[in-house]
Parts: structure tokens; C-alpha cells; sequence
């Protein structure tokens, strides 16, 4: 069967779109690259914003007509289909698929069954087989964790991925080992809140331990995402600081620096709280590499909010943020009892934000020039005469393609920087280890 995969959201999707792949891999499915030369589509779905949303009902629109003209089997899965304006998509547009992100694992069961098949179930373990190495690549996502126990009054996430639930250790070990001996270099581990690893499941590490462990396994990067401020304890700051291969890198949501709209979004912790962590991480870490969240336009947010938001992104000085406007998502608390800010007030605040983003990452970046630093250069840039890669603390960089042939790491001194991107020549023919690498 022809097959043909399309992805929506977070990273938490495209490890999900890579286990049914394999799963579906092992049935036989031929992959090809768009939908149209498939018999069988399958959508992974988003829904945390509105965005997603109306791509996946566009999609599902073109795919219905599709089906009026030839035998098509579509699927849809992800976060989405747990929800009931997912699910009324799904008998609007005729999808015969539906798995929500806790039943992934029924794929083969679904496509065996040569009918309707819907199953939306959470499983109380994270069983799965591991599925094998993305081919070729350096850099690999493992999932840790699945759904998320706190109750962020803008988030639907608790509703669609359900309570959390850690993996067992055995298996995030088993499956990092394979992908360190298919050549993998850089893993990130994954989950909505990946900092409560172990807390649902008596006799599995912490997640500082399990940060230990992993350290441990010999590959030369190790990332994580996402965090929970109430979650970042001293006890996983001392196991970043205190284990080299984990790159010095963290994404520490905020979302606002407001104490009023962070309790009207249910974050339970204060501005206070979140700065005494970015201390503690400093003081920790001097080089690190600080990214967080931050929603814009919550309801209710006002002008000397907003401000107290500028003065926390001041305060702390974040290497890069992603920014959003609020969306409002049904079944959320928020979309039931509060109103909506007006869009232009939204897209104003979030427009003098991006230039407090700019002009704080033009300053963070500035510090790396004249520094050599490791890149893991995944390939040819858009203009080919570069190649693009990334440095431990995610920076995104560019150096000449002659000096990097094929993907790999390399040493790089940083030639310049703007606020997205750092500019860089490879230094020498060395082995990585021998160089003295600032961890950027």
C-alpha cells in the first residue's frame, strides 16, 4: 500500500509520525511523497492552536473529494482526533482512521481491519517497540514521558495526550543504544513535562537520574524539551551542570511575567519563582543557553501586564524565545470563562515583543563571535553555496559548504552574528575531541 504521511505541531508529533512509520513498515507499506500518489493518507494532527486546525480541515476537505474519485483510505491521528471538533471532522470528511496519541500503537491493528477503525483510548504503559534509527540522520528524538498532569487554563493537552505517564528506563536506554550504534550523535529527550520523568511510576529514576544515565552512554549531545518551571528542581540543574554531554541548553516556558495573567492561566508559580530558578541555573551554568515560551494577548491581559512581561524578558535576557498570540482552543478553561482580547491589540503586543526578541538575541549572539564552537552540520542550506547546522545551544549556523562536504560535527569560529543565525569557517582538518569547544 502506498502511504503518505503528513505532520502537524511539536516534536512530540514527528517521534509519533516515526513510530507508526515503522510500525507501518513492517506491513509492507511503500512510503511516497505526497498524498496524491497515495492509497493511504494519514494526518497527524496539532491542536494547541487555531492554525493547525484549519490546515488539517483543508486537507480533509481535499481528500474527501479525492476519495469520490478513487479508492483512498485516510487516516487521521495526533491530538486532534481525541478531541470532539476533531472527531466531528473526521465523520464530516469521512476518515475511516482515527487514533488519538494514546493509541498509536493500533495502527497495524487498523490498517488489518480493512474498515472503520477508531480507537481513542489512553494505555496506562508506554509498551511500544522501539523503532528503528531515522535513516542517515545524526539527530534523534525519544520519548520519556506522555501527557502532562498540571492544568494550564489555555492548554489542551492534559485532554488529548491524558495524565502522565513515564516510559520505562529500560526502554529509553534500549532505544538510545540503537540509535547511537546507527550513528546518531545528537538525542533529545521528549515529553510535555519531561522534568516529572518518573513520578507516576514507583521505582523508575527521577529525571535528574535519568539525565545521569544517559550521560553515561557515550553520545556527545543530549538535549530535552519541554520544561515545567515548578518541576526544574536544584537536583536536575546539578545534573545538567554535572554531566557534560548535556548540552547547555534549556527551554524554560514563562509564557508571561505577569503574576495576575500567570494565575488566570493556572501556571502555579509566580514571576518570583521562575526567576529564582533562571538564578539558580546561572549560577549553575554561567555559558548557558536560556529559550522560553510566551503567550501574548491572554484575556484579560493588560497594558501594565504586558509590561511586566517586557521587563521579565529584560531581566533575564533570553537567548531566543517563540512567541504566540493567545489562541483560543475549545475545551479549555480559558475559551469557557474568559473573553477574548481584541486581534489588533494582540498582533501590537506581539509585534513590540519580537523587537525586544530581536534585539536581545543580536546581543546574546554577539558573544559567540571570535569563539570556536561545535556544529552538527545536517546538510545543504536553501543557498547551497552554505551548509546549515546548529551548535549545542541551538543557535542555527551557516558555514561555507566547501569546508563541510557531508554532515557531521564540526569545530567552527563564529565570523559573525545577527539575531538568528551565526555565520562561521571550520577551523582545521582536528578531531572534535582535541579542541578546546566552547559549548555555544
Amino acid at each position: 500500500m502506498k502511504t503518505n504521511i503528513i505532520t502537524y505541531g511539536c516534536q512530540m508529533n514527528e517521534y509519533d509520525t516515526h513510530l507508526v512509520k515503522s510500525e507501518l513498515v513492517s506491513l509492507g507499506a511503500e512510503f511516497v511523497d505526497t498524498w496524491q500518489e497515495a492509497d493511504f493518507v494519514l494526518v497527524n494532527t496539532c491542536a494547541v492552536r487555531g492554525k493547525p486546525v484549519e490546515k488539517v480541515r483543508s486537507l480533509l476537505g481535499e481528500l474527501r473529494k479525492a476519495k469520490e474519485k478513487r479508492p483512498l483510505l485516510v487516516g487521521m491521528m495526533g491530538c486532534l482526533a481525541q478531541l470532539e471538533e476533531g472527531q466531528q471532522m473526521a465523520r464530516k470528511f469521512e476518515v475511516d482512521v482515527l487514533l488519538g496519541p494514546g493509541a498509536l500503537t493500533e495502527i497495524s491493528k487498523a490498517i488489518e481491519s480493512r474498515h472503520k477503525f477508531w480507537d481513542l483510548s489512553f494505555r496506562e504503559e508506554l509498551t511500544h517497540h522501539l523503532p528503528p534509527a531515522p535513516q542517515g540522520a545524526l539527530s534523534a528524538f525519544v520519548s520519556i514521558i506522555r501527557g502532562c498532569n498540571h492544568h494550564c487554563t489555555y492548554c489542551i493537552v492534559p485532554t488529548t495526550r491524558g495524565p502522565e505517564v513515564s516510559r520505562h528506563p529500560d526502554l529509553i536506554l534500549r532505544e538510545i543504544e540503537q540509535l547511537k550504534a546507527a550513528g546518531v550523535v545528537e538525542v533529545t529527550l521528549l515529553g510535555q513535562n519531561v522534568n516529572s520523568y518518573g513520578k507516576d511510576q514507583p521505582g523508575f529514576p527521577s529525571f535528574a537520574e535519568l539525565l545521569r544515565r544517559v550521560g553515561q552512554m557515550g553520545l556527545p549531545r543530549i538535549k530535552f524539551t519541554t520544561s515545567h518551571p515548578v518541576n526544574f528542581t536544584d537536583d536536575v540543574i546539578a545534573a545538567i551542570a554535572e554531566t557534560p554531554q548535556v548540552c547547555r541548553y534549556i527551554h524554560l516556558p514563562v509564557q508571561s511575567g505577569s503574576n495576575r495573567v500567570l494565575r488566570r492561566m493556572g501556571r502555579e508559580y509566580r514571576r518570583e519563582w521562575y526567576l529564582d530558578r533562571i538564578r539558580a541555573i546561572r549560577e549553575a551554568m554561567p555559558d548557558v543557553v536560556l529559550s522560553t515560551d510566551l503567550i501574548v494577548g491572554f484575556p484579560g491581559e493588560t497594558e501594565e501586564d504586558f509590561q511586566e512581561t517586557l521587563s521579565l524578558y529584560d531581566e533575564v535576557g533570553y537567548d531566543s524565545a517563540y512567541m504566540f498570540i493567545y489562541s483560543p482552543r475549545p475545551g479549555t478553561p480559558s475559551y469557557k470563562h474568559f473573553q477574548d482580547l481584541p486581534r489588533e491589540v494582540k498582533v501590537e503586543r506581539l509585534q513590540r515583543l519580537i523587537e525586544k526578541q530581536k534585539d536581545w538575541s543580536y546581543r546574546q549572539n554577539q558573544r559567540w563571535v571570535g569563539q570556536t564552537v561545535e556544529v552538527l552540520v545536517r546538510g545543504a542550506a536553501k543557498d547551497e553555496s552554505y551548509a546549515e547546522g546548529h551548535t549545542p545551544g541551538n543557535h542555527p549556523t551557516l558555514v561555507p559548504a566547501a569546508q563541510a562536504p557531508r554532515p557531521g560535527l564540526y569545530p567552527v569560529l563564529v565570523k559573525q552574528a545577527t539575531p538568528h543565525m551565526l555565520f562561521g569557517e571550520v577551523v582545521g582538518a582536528q578531531e572534535l575531541a582535541t579542541l578546546p569547544l566552547m559549548m555555544a
